[in-house]
């Protein structure tokens, strides 16, 4: 795995965990918070509950205390204990019902029987089960009343007896616990009020194992039945049992954001029983949408991050990992000998220290080398000291010895001097004319003429000296005047191929290497000659097919006075670099040992042409 992908997978992986554990602390706060405020709701639409309860509990106590002082009641309550017919006052309780705004009310007489009943005038005569001690000195308190059609209601009661009779005549009655005493709750917004009646009025605290079957339809809301009454069921269960408040969420469909933090309030009567359970349902739909909205924002902001880390690491690449790949190509280039590599410097921070240190370290080695350069030209100067002085020892020698021979014939007869005064100034001219043409060389090489620069094409140059030394162009080549086994091609550019050059001393040295490469096939072979373009440079080769050279033998070849054939001066091809040299140009030699060589020259294109 490279580098670019290290990165990108860390910035990936980092971005993604942190998005993750932002949203998730969020969406841990946020239903914090909503159900914080779903309790504060509950608790404040519970307390309105409770408030109501009391309101409508000390309006039926106001209600029932005002007929039980009322005079016509009175008079009634008088008759009724003076006659033994009650059969009059039947319909005396919806009278008075109506008068005082009661749902529920009932006239009981002093045997303990109904004398009249608003909610239900066929009770008449029945007994009235919920007149007993304990509800005698009661505020008020909840019971369920059964009315004429078979159905049955929660209602709060109060029960009084009317004052200034010698017989206790009782008043039972109350007002309705049902959809409208919902209604009158001021509700929060998203929260719902429901009152499931319990028809078992067994059941209580003391007897758990009492309650009657769950009945969704007795599940009343506001609007009437509750929807999805049924997923109600173990909560309100758990309050008729226990009678003790409980809550928790109730999932009324398959989507989360339709469920609710249900919150259940047993209603007991004085003696425990419980008469009914309000639920109280906070929708979680708020919380359930803005959770998704977070976890939206959340995968935005991944898919963002992600992106900002592929970009990170992409330019992180290229401000690390690009330079780093850099340095590893310029150190394979330096360690295959291109010692001039050098590199960009990035910026200031350690990569590039790195580059900077890299550049020095190649500027060192490329001084070394020039250094080490001198120290050989040094020696090869010393190595053509040497060759000189031996050059001129050899002839020396036979000179001391004919001038010693003269001085010893000096006694000799004269024609016998004669004679070696002859052979003596013989040997005399002829070694001072080999001490003048060592001479010459050397001051050839020493004093190389500068070149006298004019505007020629270079396949000019080469198609001459190809012509002095080869002639018949055929279809294969320009075979060799001397030897047929050696056969020259030329190979230029279609184009002019200007240069600005003395065409003397290019002669001169491309004659040189022609003769060389020459030399270098004495078994025959092929001689190419070519000429093209390479930018801003002209390039000329002259490559053979001969025994090759060593790479010692390259790096020597063109120090004066080394050469490789067993008869030379070693002159040749250091006349031919410093004429090369001379034009601002350079000459290489590639090569191999069986594998033939190539001399490149790289002369400079002309600084201006003249259209033809």
């Amino acid at each position: 795995m490279s580098l670019r992908q290290k990165l990108l997978l860390l910035f990936s992986l980092t971005t993604a965990t942190v998005v993750a554990i932002v949203a998730w602390t969020v969406l841990v706060r946020v239903r914090q918070v909503f159900e914080q405020q779903d309790q504060e709701k509950t608790a404040l639409l519970v307390n309105q509950f409770q408030r109501e309860f009391q309101h409508r509990s000390a309006e039926v106590a106001s209600a029932m205390d005002r007929l039980a002082d009322a005079e016509g009641v009175r008079h009634m309550a008088y008759e009724l204990t003076q006659s033994s017919d009650s059969s009059i006052y039947l319909t005396e309780a919806q009278t008075l019902a109506t008068q005082a705004q009661l749902n529920f009310l009932e006239i009981v007489g002093p045997d303990g029987n109904i004398v009249s009943s608003a909610q239900w005038p066929a009770r008449f005569g029945y007994p009235e089960p919920a007149i007993d001690s304990t509800t005698e000195g009661m505020q008020a308190f909840i019971k369920r009343e059964e009315l004429a059609d078979g159905t049955s209601v929660l209602g709060v009661f109060v029960l009084r007896s009317v004052r200034g009779v010698q017989q206790p005549v009782k008043l039972l009655g109350g007002k309705r616990l049902d959809q409208q005493f919902l209604a009158d709750l001021p509700a929060p917004a998203g929260v719902d009020a429901y009152l499931y009646s319990n028809k078992d009025e067994r059941a209580d605290a003391t007897a758990p194992s009492s309650t009657s079957a769950f009945d969704p339809r007795q599940l009343l809301g506001v609007n009437g039945e509750a929807a999805n009454a049924a997923k109600y069921k173990p909560l309100i269960e758990t309050a008729l049992r226990g009678g003790q408040q409980s809550s928790s969420v109730v999932y009324l469909t398959t989507h989360r954001e339709d469920s609710v933090n249900a919150t259940v309030l047993p209603l007991k009567s004085e003696t425990g029983r419980v008469m009914a359970v309000l639920v109280v349902a906070a929708s979680r739909k708020p919380m359930v949408e803005a959770q998704q909205h977070i976890r939206s924002i959340a995968y935005g902001v991944a898919a963002i991050g992600i992106l900002i880390s592929i970009t990170s690491s992409m330019w992180i690449a290229a401000r690390v990992s690009r330079p780093i790949e850099e340095l590893a190509r310029a150190a394979e280039e330096v360690a295959q000998g291109n010692w001039e590599t050098r590199v960009r410097v990035h910026g200031r921070d350690e990569v590039g220290t790195l580059a900077r240190s890299f550049n020095h370290m190649t500027s060192e080695l490329t001084a070394q080398r020039e250094r080490l350069v001198q120290s050989e030209r040094v020696a090869a100067w010393r190595e053509l000291a040497r060759r000189l002085a031996h050059e001129l020892k050899n002839p020396l020698f036979p000179l001391q010895l004919t001038v010693e021979n003269l001085v010893r014939a000096r006694g000799l007869p004269e024609n016998e001097f004669d004679e070696v005064f002859r052979e003596s100034t013989q040997t005399l001219s002829m070694e001072i004319a080999n001490l003048k043409t060592i001479i010459g060389r050397f001051s050839d090489f020493s004093k190389m003429p500068r070149p006298q620069l004019e505007q020629i094409d270079a396949a000019d140059a080469i198609k001459r000296v190809a012509k002095l030394y080869f002639s018949g162009l055929g279809a294969t080549g320009i075979q060799a005047n001397i030897d047929s086994r050696i056969e020259c091609s030329v190979d230029l550019d279609g184009g002019p191929l200007l240069i600005d050059a003395d065409p003397e001393l290019l002669h001169r040295a491309l004659s040189n290497l022609v003769l060389n490469a020459m030399d270098a096939m004495p078994e025959g072979g092929r001689l190419t000659l070519s000429a093209k373009s390479s930018g801003d440079r002209i390039e000329i080769r002259v490559a053979d097919t001969g025994q090759g050279l060593t790479q010692e033998e390259c790096e020597r070849l063109f120090t004066p006075y080394y050469t490789t054939k067993q008869h030379g001066t070693g002159l040749g091809l250091a006349i031919v670099q410093s004429v090369v040299a001379d034009h601002n140009g350079t000459i290489t030699v590639e090569s191999c040992p069986g594998g033939g060589a190539s001399f490149v020259l790289l002369l400079p294109r002309a600084t201006s042409t003249t259209e033809a």
